[in-house]
């Protein structure tokens, strides 16, 4: 009877097995497509009721298409020759004939110092590779120049195409990365030649199917998926599933030294490890949908991507997983393979820290509790809210050399310049308002032959004749004297408008580059308030129905708040001093708090899980210190593998990612190191049977003598 069993099921493993590896080769040509589906236009992320929203409503009735300008500038130190201003016009008439340039072109503007000329190129931005493709042509036309001369393309389409370069290429090497890291970790953990296999292959499986998903619901229009949250979708998979494979994995060794049978080991395990697991992934799953609520379409594609991945990586981990194990039996930990006399060598490593938590609990959650107060005092070193748009790189692109070429002989605001829609009739009264503003340089009304280019302020690329009327409005073009990606030039768009609001019947709308951003930081601003309390609730909400108590996930809530308190603390010190960064991306904090809380609850969950199963046995501080020997290696490699996986993050060159990495991976060895380790056993140790109120458990004292291991 039992061998009929064993042999059941074993051919229904090896289905179940062969199943999903047919469908991980239809799905594995997905996470190379990817960055075909992705857009990274900041513009397309704006709230529809935005500002800078409805001016680029307002300017598609102005032109013919919508354009992005690429810069080309022509610098020499000893000034500005005739062979330089005929080698600028004659590259001008040759940028006309790219595909995705928009004729005409204004005339080469010289630079008032005279050491400079800089051709402005409207792109043509409706398609990403269009717009990349025809940066690539203007950079190959125009050169790097010749002795004593440089030549750069930069501007708002030269960043454009260097951000979709960056990320039509990272998915390669962070993929490669991230396997080289669970690799070695998984092989120091099991230190075994066969068993590291198993997990890393259902990891890829899992962000196979979830790039499927992925993939046709960006190509139906259903999300908007950009470079980053593709990137996150690789380390989150990786990370994630391994977390859930060495958890699933760990019950399993356990149950092997209990069990002679490996059919009844794998049921044992899988019973026992999966609800911890459902409700890591289900909390994850939670916390990341509450980026819907975001008024920014980025951060509403980051939540479903994200959850996506989790999602298809909890479905294979609870069915691949349990199959594959099932099928190498013991000999898959081989040399270590687990046998019924071995359960006493289980957790052994953590007798010590249960044995000192016993004695010193108060001691222990009071003084970590202190430590990570100090650090979270590290935000008053955060720093600026929001990177520029040349400061995204951590190398030197062609766009970042441009943009600093540019600020040197330029206006900072020329080639991007703030647009303004007032009603036909107030125009002159709103041109006037505009010009008061400080940190304007000049405005200018866009004639109707010259609506397809952002021409200069004022020179020889200034056209004459009359505006062109859409629906009662003409179009304003103003220079702003700081860059278009500073926080000077924010500032200055902020007070244009109120200065330009405040004009009687103009109804004027202001728009541009530079909106765009003061946008984005407004909403970003919304959407933490809004998100971060929903993220707070949803997880309160599934960690009482899981430890059916209310005090219990009020107490780890709190603790991982001030977990992630403390590691942006950190992290404005490593920033700032370590790294040089000049601040942080706009979404950082909001990206930083929903991955934090949400991956960081996880090793709470595994452990408060297992403790609570121990308290029903054996009473609530027995099982507390049983729960940490037994959880302790498993959750403490399973945190430095999803450390290690966003720490690959930092290999790529750009700020937010790396600034995003960073902080989950400080983040989690945080959680894992002192929360999980000391802070929630110390402290659940020191409250006692109460911990777990109003449940019927909170009433049941601990019996005298049980406070061992």
């Amino acid at each position: 009877m039992a061998g009929s069993r064993r042999r059941g099921a074993i051919l229904i493993a090896a289905l179940v097995a062969v199943g999903w590896l047919a469908v991980g080769a239809l799905s594995a040509p997905y996470p190379g497509r990817l960055s075909g589906v992705a857009t990274n236009d900041n513009a397309v992320f704006l709230p529809a009721d935005a500002e800078a929203t409805r001016a680029e409503r307002l300017a598609a009735g102005f032109v013919e298409r919508q354009t992005i300008p690429a810069l080309v500038v022509y610098v020499r130190d000893s000034g500005v020759t005739d062979a330089d201003r005929q080698r600028a016009s004659a590259d001008a008439t040759r940028f006309a004939t790219v595909p995705g340039v928009v004729a005409p072109l204004p005339p080469p503007v010289p630079s008032a110092d005279g050491k400079a000329l800089q051709v402005i190129v409207p792109v043509d931005n409706a398609e990403d590779d269009r717009a990349r493709a025809a940066v690539d042509e203007l950079r190959r036309i125009a050169g790097k120049g010749d002795a004593g001369q440089v030549i750069v393309v930069g501007g708002p389409a030269g960043l454009l195409g260097d951000l979709i370069e960056v990320f039509s290429s990272l998915h390669g090497p962070l993929l490669l990365v991230t396997l080289a890291v669970v690799l070695v970790i998984l092989l120091v953990v099991y230190r075994s030649p066969v068993l590291w296999a198993i997990p890393l292959l259902a990891a890829g499986l899992s962000y196979a199917l979830a790039a499927v998903a992925v993939y046709f619901l960006a190509r139906s229009g259903v999300i908007t998926l950009n470079g980053q949250a593709q990137g996150i979708l690789t380390v989150l998979v990786f990370g994630a599933g391994t977390d859930y494979a060495l958890l699933l994995i760990a019950r399993y060794r356990e149950e092997l030294s209990r069990h002679h049978d490996t059919w009844t080991a794998m049921l044992a395990a899988w019973r026992g490890a999966a609800p911890a697991i459902l409700a890591s992934g289900g909390t994850v799953i939670a916390g990341l949908l509450c980026l819907l609520l975001s008024s920014l379409s980025s951060n509403q594609a980051m939540g479903p991507v994200a959850a996506l991945g989790i999602g298809a990586t909890l479905v294979v981990m609870l069915t691949f997983l349990p199959a594959m194990l099932l099928l190498g039996g013991r000999w898959a930990f081989w040399p270590r393979s687990p046998y019924v006399e071995q359960t006493a060598s289980v957790g052994r490593l953590w007798e010590p820290v249960a044995r000192f938590i016993a004695r010193r609990a108060r001691l222990v959650w009071v003084l970590t509790t202190l430590a990570l107060i100090v650090l979270g005092f590290g935000l008053t070193q955060l720093g600026a809210t929001r990177l520029g748009q040349s400061e995204q790189f951590t190398n030197r692109t062609d766009s970042v050399i441009a943009q600093d070429v540019i600020d040197e002989h330029y206006p900072g605001g020329l080639g991007s310049p703030v647009t303004i829609f007032p009603l036909a009739g107030a125009a002159d009264r709103v041109r006037a308002a505009a010009r008061s503003v400080p940190g304007v340089a000049e405005v200018r009304t866009v004639p109707a032959d010259d609506a397809n280019a952002p021409g200069p302020a004022s020179g020889p690329g200034a056209s004459g004749g009359p505006p062109k009327v859409v629906d009662g409005r003409i179009q304003l073009q103003a220079t702003l004297t700081a860059p278009a990606d500073s926080a000077e030039a924010e500032q200055t768009v902020r007070e244009l408008r109120v200065a330009v609001h405040g004009v009687p019947d103009a109804d004027a709308v202001v728009g541009g580059p530079t909106a765009v951003g003061v946008d984005i930081n407004d909403a970003t601003t919304r959407d933490r308030n809004v998100i971060i309390p929903a993220v707070l609730g949803v997880i309160a909400v599934i960690l009482a129905l899981l430890l059916r108590a209310l005090l219990v996930p009020i107490l780890l809530i709190l603790t991982v708040v001030l977990s992630f308190l403390a590691t942006l603390g950190l992290c404005a010190f490593l920033f700032r001093y370590g790294f040089g960064f000049p601040g942080v991306d706009a979404s950082f904090p909001l990206f930083a708090f929903v991955f934090l809380v949400a991956l960081g609850i996880d090793y709470n969950i595994f452990l408060m899980s297992r403790v609570r199963e121990e308290s029903v046995r054996q009473g609530t501080r027995p099982g507390v210190l049983r729960g940490l020997v037994v959880t302790g290696g498993v959750i403490t490699s399973a945190g430095f593998v999803l450390a290690a996986t966003f720490s690959a993050l930092a290999v790529l060159p750009l700020v937010v990612l790396v600034e995003l990495g960073l902080a989950v991976a400080l983040g989690v060895l945080l959680d894992t190191i002192v929360v999980r380790s000391l802070l929630v056993p110390a402290l659940t140790y020191d409250i006692g049977p109460a911990v777990w109120w109003p449940s019927r458990l909170s009433r049941i004292p601990d019996r005298p003598g049980r406070e061992g291991t």
